[in-house]
């Protein structure tokens, strides 16, 4: 599913990661973890496909990411959805607005976009509040909010950074059991993490990221 070959990425003079090689298969579920600058955001926006790597190669569901550009970038970006660290909600638009625009953007129909995000915002809970705006939610409920908006096109994989940072410990259990039951639906989830608490009993994979290398 997700290949990556003695993959090295710098800012300027600075390496953000250094001859990572690492392979995911499709359904797992990885944590990836590591401290602060340890090159755990780069990885993901890497495997995202926004950015490039200085140096190796990186492939997604057998296609090569430095082989592909434009629209058909674009077309493999609609099969990974990414959960922001500060969820990026429009807070002009509702909820139910939001979750939908990622899929109208696609070209769907109007009638399966309305359909999938009704049944979204129902299966993270948030049926009762499609009008609210995303000012007046908790912090738990942006991000289900940008889970549901992350799940929208059915993706093949989920990314997640640093998805629970400002969520206090119940609502992230909530939140982990949702993204649980993402994975048993099939779809591979990466999710990068500094939280010691959701790693310390949980028999999933950790990808520990030290100074821009990699470990397991």
């Amino acid at each position: 599913m997700i290949q990556l070959f003695h993959v090295s990425k710098y800012f300027g003079a600075n390496a953000a990661l250094k001859d990572v090689s690492a392979r995911i298969r499709k359904g797992e579920f990885v944590f990836v973890t590591g401290p602060s600058g340890a090159g755990k955001t780069t990885l993901l926006r890497l495997m995202f496909g926004a950015e490039p790597p200085t140096e190796g190669q990186i492939l997604i569901n057998g296609i090569n990411l430095s082989r592909v550009n434009g629209s058909r970038l674009d077309l493999l970006r609609r099969k990974i959805g990414f959960v922001f660290q500060d969820f990026k909600l429009l807070n002009r638009r509702t909820v139910f607005q939001n979750v939908a625009l990622a899929s109208e953007v696609t070209g769907e129909k109007w009638t399966t976009t309305r359909k999938k995000t009704h049944q979204l915002l129902r299966a993270v809970g948030l049926a009762t509040k499609e009008q609210a705006y995303p000012l007046e939610l908790s912090g738990g409920e942006q991000q289900r909010v940008a889970i549901a908006r992350a799940m929208i096109n059915d993706p093949l994989i989920l990314l997640a950074d640093e998805p629970t940072g400002n969520l206090d410990p119940e609502i992230t259990r909530d939140i982990m059991i949702l993204f649980r039951s993402i994975n048993l639906r099939g779809t591979t989830v990466i999710i990068a993490t500094h939280n010691k608490e959701l790693l310390r009993n949980t028999d999933q994979r950790i990808i520990f990221l030290h100074e821009g290398t990699i470990h397991e």
